[in-house]
């Protein structure tokens, strides 16, 4: 898609380390238009995604909290699917109509999360949120394992454009599915046993608001919502960078052909969509069975979920040209993030049930920042693709990692806010 030498006067591979391909005698399309643009370049197509994705997060939340996720989120995929589809034409009319096109991406994109969480306050009983939101959270994880390897062999063997065309067109075809399946509510759910029903509903009783205004001084003065805000914002710097270099990373320092490419870059994917599950089940068990408190499993598992990849990312940097090593630690550290969805990701629904859509509309607006300017960033610093520009960008991130851990474990909080259940308002007037 873009034309190999066009950035070499400012990115470059990097000739410290040897190549590792092997040779493969399958011959390669080479059909697919190529474009003229340079690294600076190529950072903002990278980042553009989320110029649309951060304005559409608070509306996104405060709507699910309105009209419900499930036609938000339907419409949302929905959208985003239609201009996946018209990707490849985009590229082709210029530079600009691709941004804007990934900008509208982004805008149905920034709904999916929040309309998630509010669907999920009214399905996940407290003692099963963790393993419930696992599973849910854990399919973005499954789909860039997916997409990664098939994009690959699709561009491989095929053409650029089909990896647009396939994967948008199985987006459609999902919102037929969702539509046809999913409701808001257990209470509006066609095949829902009544035993299930009462279950959720009396599990939810005393943590859910009845007010129909929202609460947004309290919500805005919350501590707590301010320690995940920063988790939410660190994580997503490292996670961000990562999933958007990774595979530049390993083209150019580690030295990998296209589609060995595609399966490295998915690997450590793989183990952080493994994490996921299995952490959600640890982190509902310890409270419901060895009755560890709310807060103390979020905070240990976001520690593990921030502390342990930033270590194993700055160690990537410093091995040298083992490749086998670097592709260990960084699965390593991308694994070791799956626990922090058992940890702040899901704390919303810990403090606020009701507002848990909004909540992480808000979380996630600040956690965008890193998907704009983070690859940015990172191009900017390795133009000359070495390892050692390389390790300042593993650094930045390890210590932003560093610093949202620890500002999580000062201030998070493991309980139903006072302003986010019913008869708030009521005693606020009462004083």
């Amino acid at each position: 898609m873009v034309e190999p030498n066009t950035s070499l006067a400012k990115n470059v591979t990097s000739n410290v380390c040897p190549e590792h391909s092997s040779t493969i005698n399958v011959p390669r399309n080479t059909t697919g238009e190529k474009y003229s643009w340079d690294a600076d370049t190529q950072g903002w197509i990278l980042g553009s995604f989320f110029y649309g994705y951060i304005i559409t997060q608070i509306p996104g939340g405060y709507l699910a909290s309105k009209i419900g996720g499930k036609l938000l989120l339907g419409f949302g995929i929905f959208g985003t699917s239609v201009f996946t589809l018209l990707t490849p034409l985009a590229a082709n009319l210029g530079v600009g109509y691709l941004i804007a096109v990934r900008a509208l991406e982004g805008l149905g994109e920034g709904v999916t999360f929040p309309a998630m969480h509010s669907m999920w306050s009214s399905w996940a009983p407290p003692l099963e949120r963790s393993k419930l939101l696992s599973i849910s959270y854990a399919g973005a994880q499954l789909g860039t394992v997916v997409s990664l390897p098939l994009s690959g062999l699709i561009c491989y063997y095929m053409n650029w454009i089909y990896v647009f065309y396939i994967f948008g067109a199985l987006g459609v075809l999902w919102w037929f599915f969702w539509m046809w399946l999913v409701s808001d509510t257990p209470e509006a759910h066609r095949s829902i046993s009544h035993a299930e029903r009462e279950y959720i509903l009396s599990s939810l009783k005393d943590q859910l608001s009845t007010q129909k205004t929202v609460p947004w001084r309290p919500i805005l003065e919350s501590l707590p919502l301010w320690a995940i805000v920063v988790a939410h914002f660190s994580y997503n710097w490292t996670f961000y960078t990562l999933l958007t270099l990774l595979p530049t990373y390993m083209k150019e320092i580690l030295r990998f052909d296209a589609q060995e490419n595609g399966f490295l870059s998915a690997l450590p994917y793989f183990g952080c969509w493994l994490c996921i599950i299995l952490s959600g089940q640890i982190a509902d068990y310890l409270r419901q069975n060895r009755n560890l408190s709310t807060v103390c499993v979020r905070k240990c598992f976001t520690l593990i979920g921030m502390i342990g990849p930033a270590v194993f990312l700055v160690a990537a940097g410093f091995i040298g040209c083992n490749y086998a090593l670097a592709v260990a630690f960084v699965t390593i550290s991308t694994t070791l993030g799956g626990f922090c969805t058992s940890g702040y990701s899901i704390n919303h629904l810990d403090i606020a049930p009701s507002y848990a859509g909004i909540l992480l509309g808000i979380t996630n607006t600040f956690a965008t920042i890193p998907g704009m300017v983070g690859p940015v960033i990172a191009k900017n610093l390795t133009h000359n693709n070495t390892v050692g520009e390389w390790q300042t960008v593993f650094y930045i991130a390890a210590s932003i990692n560093l610093f949202g851990a620890i500002f999580f474990v000062l201030f998070a909080s493991g309980e139903v806010q006072d302003w986010a259940v019913s008869g708030y308002h009521l005693r606020r007037n009462w004083k």
